[in-house]
């Protein structure tokens, strides 16, 4: 199979599936919107999934799993592979999803009250997750520069510090601003974080969506100690509803602890069907990833051209990894509220600005991960709901 542009194009229906994305969308705003939100993407899994997942449901039983080597193996492959990462199974501990991995981090490493650090805008569980385990927000905000794109602000970090706070998030390949840090970016950071003798913790779901000349630099090549790093096949491969999801820790001391934690809430991992189809996709999905990643990247460069001839206005952040766009509307004059009312009544859905912290206020983010007849008809819908605004 060719997974070219014309596999891709054409996508596949998925009305009637439980989508959050289409059919819950659809539920709340209408059986003709247009959802660009949620990161999930609108194309097949690969071929090898869906065959992994048939092969174990044809035996009619589905009782207690056991994670076995050839699961940590496939993962073990994959990163040395794609990311020359080298793994060794008593560093892997499986989970259910990334976010779970943060809140077992924090619980892990800090105590109630204690300041854990985020860098705004970034994904909304981020905070939640510090504000749900009973911890403290302490932001260190990116800093934007002209042409939308964003970088740390290792002064505003170092301030945080040295008000005692206890750990940090990181999100790498950045969302919903798709940066993708570089290795000068991560060790200073790294050597301000270990001055203060602070752990990291490195949310890498996107890794593997990075478009050349940019190249994803796992923290874990940096530094292998005081280090969490979280990933998952959910997002590379389309298999978020499968729950599967690993934290790497080559610090047995943050292992343990981490561990604990786990063990301490119940969480448990091993789904009967995930382990099957990230075993698959990971062993087998490099072809079907790598066109992805060229369709993807197409797909950025079309995004761009109709933001710059449909909303002249708007500020679109350069894309260097993720699925993802982010898109500064404030010059249209609009509220964040404003502007979701208006994209509901023009039938397209984005995912709001201000889910990833007060810094989005005016801010949508727009999900390439689709056919881009798809991008097309958003960004016109957006168009229409940004010109039209005012007739209410």
């Amino acid at each position: 199979m060719m997974f070219n542009e014309e596999y891709f194009d054409e996508g596949l229906y998925r009305m009637g599936t439980r989508s959050e994305k289409w059919d819950a969308c659809r539920k709340e705003y209408g059986e003709n919107v247009l959802p660009m939100w949620v990161a999930d993407m609108d194309f097949p899994s690969p071929p090898a999934v869906q065959e992994a997942i048939l092969a174990r449901a044809a035996h009619p039983t589905y009782c207690y799993t056991e994670i076995m080597e050839d699961d940590d193996q496939a993962l073990i492959d994959f990163w040395q592979r794609r990311h020359g990462l080298t793994i060794a199974r008593e560093d892997i501990t499986m989970i259910p999803c990334v976010v779970t991995g943060l809140r077992l981090a924090i619980l892990a490493l800090t105590q109630p009250g204690d300041g854990v650090i985020i860098q705004s805008p970034v994904y909304g569980p981020f905070r939640m997750s510090v504000e749900g385990t009973e911890r403290k927000v302490m932001d260190a905000p990116l800093v934007r520069r002209e042409n939308g794109s964003y970088d740390m602000d290792l002064a505003a970090v170092e301030e945080q510090l040295k008000a005692g706070a206890k750990l940090m998030l990181l999100c790498n390949p950045q969302n919903p601003v798709s940066r993708v840090w570089t290795a000068e970016e991560l060790q200073a950071l790294l050597n301000l974080l270990n001055r203060y003798n602070v752990p990291l913790v490195s949310d890498e779901i996107h890794a593997d969506f990075v478009f050349a000349p940019k190249k994803f630099v796992p923290v874990l090549t940096l530094q292998q100690k005081n280090v969490i790093s979280l990933c998952a096949a959910s997002k590379t491969f389309n298999l978020a509803g499968l729950q599967q999801a690993e934290a790497i820790c080559k610090d047995e001391g943050i292992r343990e602890a981490f561990r604990y934690e786990m063990d301490k809430a119940g969480v448990r991992s091993g789904n009967i069907f995930a382990l099957e189809a990230t075993r698959a996709a990971y062993n087998e999905g490099d072809a079907w990833l790598d066109g992805l990643i060229g369709y993807l990247q197409g797909s950025y460069a079309l995004l761009a051209d109709l933001v710059k001839q449909h909303l002249p206005k708007a500020v679109l952040t350069p894309m260097e990894g993720t699925y993802l766009g982010w898109l500064d509307l404030r010059a249209y004059g609009y509220t964040t509220e404003e502007l979701m009312q208006r994209t509901e009544k023009a039938g397209v859905y984005f995912t709001v600005g201000t889910f990833f912290g007060q810094i989005g206020e005016g801010h949508l983010r727009i999900n390439i991960g689709c056919p881009r007849r798809y991008i097309e008809e958003g960004v016109l819908r957006l168009r229409v709901a940004l010109e039209n605004g005012d007739e209410e």
